[in-house]
């Protein structure tokens, strides 16, 4: 059996790096940290995971479902999920609340790829 530890990164395709940067890291807050690998791409810190940005200059997102969460999508823990939806609101971000009535909300970023925000700190 394997033994898994902890989770590292997840990867994200993006068209454009300084659009996704823009929503990443101005948008949500997110600290970008240095790579070292020369594909294009951003890769940013939360807490003791990363989330890497993979430029494809065709990528199209997936995403069918109507209800955003059914979609593949990252799940951040959030402190309070009616300010982060007034400041997604503010930067012209789509917002999708959650249907189980959760504190929780969908967003997207540039290219589709579904974001949740959960409040549980």
């Amino acid at each position: 059996m394997i033994s898994i530890h902890a989770p590292l990164h997840v990867a994200i395709n993006v068209s454009d790096l300084s659009r996704a940067e823009a929503f990443y890291g101005g948008v949500l807050g997110l600290q970008k940290v240095d790579r070292s690998l020369k594909f294009p791409g951003i890769w940013y810190q939360v807490g003791e995971f990363q989330l890497h940005l993979i430029e494809a200059a065709d990528w199209q997102t997936s995403a069918q479902h109507p209800k955003w969460g059914r979609n593949a999508h990252v799940a951040f823990a959030i402190a309070d999920v009616e300010a982060a939806k007034s400041a997604l609101v503010e930067a012209d971000c789509p917002v999708q609340t959650s249907a189980s009535g959760r504190p929780a909300l969908f967003t997207q970023d540039p290219d589709g790829n579904i974001i949740e925000l959960t409040q549980i700190v």
